[in-house]
């Protein structure tokens, strides 16, 4: 398909410039992001970041650990351990506790978010958008899981219409915050490699 083409061809300057904005929701939580998205074979997958890794504390995860196990009930280790896992891009590992978590914690659409970027991450593009879907019934102006829905039907998808429409839907409902700006940023990108993958509507307007 010819999405497929203008997928490859966009996804260097695509990713250059959202990928500070890709993990997330758990950035509520300040925690460094990576500097790119893991390749995704059927998309950008030249695009492979050259950030290392944070290194897995060992002595903080048995702590972790040690903390759920006392505490069936409290969602906030897992969390905290898929967080570390996820950091250590260990994802197959931040899946298990972010799925955890959200059995102790079903409404918590930050940690539904996280969970469907592992699922990305892990090359499941249809299961990240279902758990997007699913962050959106929690919050439906959710404007992280709005701009990783736009990243997922991108360059896991090659759906430019569908990723388009996420990341207009992140301009109108938030306006002036960093997700908006990443948004508008891929939109520009997007309609200045194919002018008319974007859609009749010139990016934020």
């Amino acid at each position: 398909m010819r999405s497929d083409a203008i997928a490859y061809g966009i996804a260097g300057v695509l990713f250059g410039l959202i990928a500070g904005w890709i993990i997330g929701s758990q950035q509520a939580g300040g925690r460094p992001l990576p500097a790119a998205a893991p390749q995704q074979p059927t998309a950008a997958g030249s695009t492979q970041g050259t950030t290392r890794a944070a290194v897995l504390d060992e002595t903080q995860v048995n702590a972790l650990k040690s903390v759920a196990d006392r505490e069936a009930s409290n969602p906030k280790p897992r969390v905290e351990l898929a967080n570390l896992y996820f950091d250590a891009e260990r994802y197959d590992e931040a899946v298990k506790w972010y799925t955890d978590a959200l059995k102790l914690n079903p409404n918590d659409a930050n940690v539904s978010t996280d969970l469907g970027v592992c699922y990305y991450y892990t090359n499941q593009p249809d299961k990240a958008l279902e758990q997007f879907d699913k962050s959106l019934k929690l919050d439906p102006k959710h404007a992280k899981t709005l701009l990783n829905v736009g990243i997922v039907k991108a360059f896991g998808k090659q759906d430019l219409q569908g990723a388009t429409e996420a990341w207009q839907q992140v301009l109108e409902i938030a306006p002036d915050t960093p997700e908006a700006q990443a948004a508008k940023r891929a939109l520009d990108s997007l309609q200045s490699a194919h002018p008319g993958a974007a859609g009749t509507q010139k990016p934020g307007s």
